[in-house]
């Protein structure tokens, strides 16, 4: 039976994933959603390390704090592009230097994994193998947040979780999942039918 360890959950989610038909081209697309500091940069390398996938992490699709139209919009382009059997591209994001700095070309394969707040974008839904969603409580995710980002940006922090709420409510995030998952560890991860 499974844990709630990442390596257990990724095991869980391949197994998903790899017993469905190929939604994206030739290959399979699975996407890892939840509130920032939750653990889905975590769950994503681990299914990266199971199938050999790509891995885009939303995070370099954002364009700063408030870039939710922006991971929407590259993503969008990019799985179009992979569903035609194209290769895909996508701008990168410097957060230090505020602007996008760099170029990422993503060749069709057998396995993609998406990462990040807001990769549940509902135009992508029918490309989407699994959609799993990674959940922790607002303390430990800010926490988290601050241990690797720092204190100064609490306040950024704080409003972007208010803004996720309202992102995850009009995407469905959760209620769409095929994976539920306790970001702490502390209890299986559940496998919705389906």
């Amino acid at each position: 039976m499974a844990t709630g360890s990442p390596s257990d959950v990724a095991g869980v989610v391949v197994t998903l994933a790899a017993g469905r038909a190929v939604t994206l081209g030739g290959g399979r697309l699975v996407c890892v959603d939840g509130p920032a500091g939750s653990g889905k940069t975590t769950l994503a390398a681990e299914i990266a390390a199971r199938t050999g996938a790509v891995v885009i992490h939303g995070d370099d699709l954002m364009e700063g704090w408030g870039g939710f139209a922006t991971v929407s919009r590259q993503l969008v382009e990019v799985i179009t592009e992979l569903a035609a059997g194209r290769t895909g591209h996508y701008r990168v994001y410097d957060w230090h230097q505020g602007r996008f700095d760099a170029s990422v070309s993503v060749p069709p394969g057998p396995w993609l994994v998406v990462e990040g707040v807001g990769s549940s974008e509902p135009a992508i839904a029918p490309y989407v193998t699994a959609l799993v969603w990674v959940e922790v409580d607002d303390e430990l995710r800010l926490a988290r947040g601050l241990a690797r980002d720092g204190d100064h940006l609490e306040q950024h922090w704080r409003t972007f979780m208010g803004s996720e709420r309202d992102l995850f409510d009009r995407f469905r995030s959760q209620e769409r999942a095929d994976v539920l998952v306790d970001g702490t560890g502390a209890r299986p991860p559940v496998v919705r039918p389906g």
